[in-house]
């Protein structure tokens, strides 16, 4: 659902909780024959729609504003060339996804990789297109350590988006 120039998600786990409940008031309903459950059951149902989406339009919002910072600020670099010198430094990546998971969850976590070497790239909102195994990609965020004191170098990813592949000469 597209709100303005965000394109609002709700994930997996807030509709599956939506579905359950609504099948547990509904079951409560034809059990007791007491519909007075559903004068708070169906704005507690709504709200475990309404909840989460704006959590999502909200984290969207903020990531969309940051984009222009990121494109004026950050430079370009090659996988290899990121290391612990870059904490908390803007960058730009492109190469080819190797892996996507917990897009599910909306917050998706990529593996992206060029000809020199490969890295995480984490988001803690879901991109505003789908982004799939084999795409190639641009990325832009700031390089953050995977755990909060300690691990490796990886991307906390403001954007990624499809590019067309360069073309050989």
């Amino acid at each position: 659902m597209d709100i303005g120039r965000v394109n609002v998600r709700i994930s997996a786990l807030p509709l599956a909780a939506f579905a359950f409940f609504s099948l547990v008031v509904i079951a409560s309903v034809v059990v007791t024959g007491d519909t007075s459950i559903l004068l708070w059951g169906i704005p507690t149902l709504v709200l475990l729609l309404i909840i989460p989406g704006a959590l999502n339009y909200m984290s969207q919002s903020q990531y969309i504003d940051l984009i222009p910072v990121y494109e004026r600020e950050a430079k370009e670099y090659r996988v290899r060339m990121i290391n612990e010198t870059l904490l908390n430094k803007p960058v730009r990546i492109k190469g080819v996804v190797e892996r996507a998971s917990f897009k599910y969850l909306n917050r998706p976590q990529f593996s992206v990789a060029d000809r020199t070497g490969e890295i995480s790239v984490k988001m803690f909102t879901s991109p505003q297109e789908d982004i799939n195994k084999d795409d190639v990609v641009e990325v832009l965020g700031m390089v953050i350590r995977r755990f909060v004191v300690a691990g490796e170098p990886v991307i906390n990813c403001v954007s990624i988006r499809k590019i067309e592949a360069e073309k050989k000469k």
